[in-house]
């Protein structure tokens, strides 16, 4: 079983998914406001591609932005796709 952890990387504007322990993908953002958070950019290393690891990346992201009580706003493809597969989100997206 592997350790998937996404954390927030502040200072580069990302979201980075770490999988057991090494970096595997990242989300690049900007903020609208304090409570709007624009994913504006999704990517996998080639090392990890066509594991699923994209999805983690969205789920384990949207997962924080709802805890930390924000919305989000999906200029990504690849976020936007998700999102569209995943109502269980609806309530974090800004119409």
């Amino acid at each position: 079983m592997r350790d998937y952890e996404v954390r927030d990387n502040t200072d580069n504007h990302r979201f980075e998914l770490l999988v057991d322990g090494e970096p595997a993908g990242m989300a690049m953002y900007r903020h609208r406001g304090e409570d709007i958070v624009v994913v504006t950019h999704t990517e996998v290393k080639p090392a990890f591609r066509g594991q699923g690891i994209g999805n983690e990346l969205a789920q384990r992201t949207l997962e924080l932005i709802r805890v930390r009580g924000q919305k989000v706003v999906p200029v990504c493809p690849f976020f936007a796709r998700y999102l569209e597969e995943h109502p269980e989100y609806d309530d974090v997206v800004v119409s």
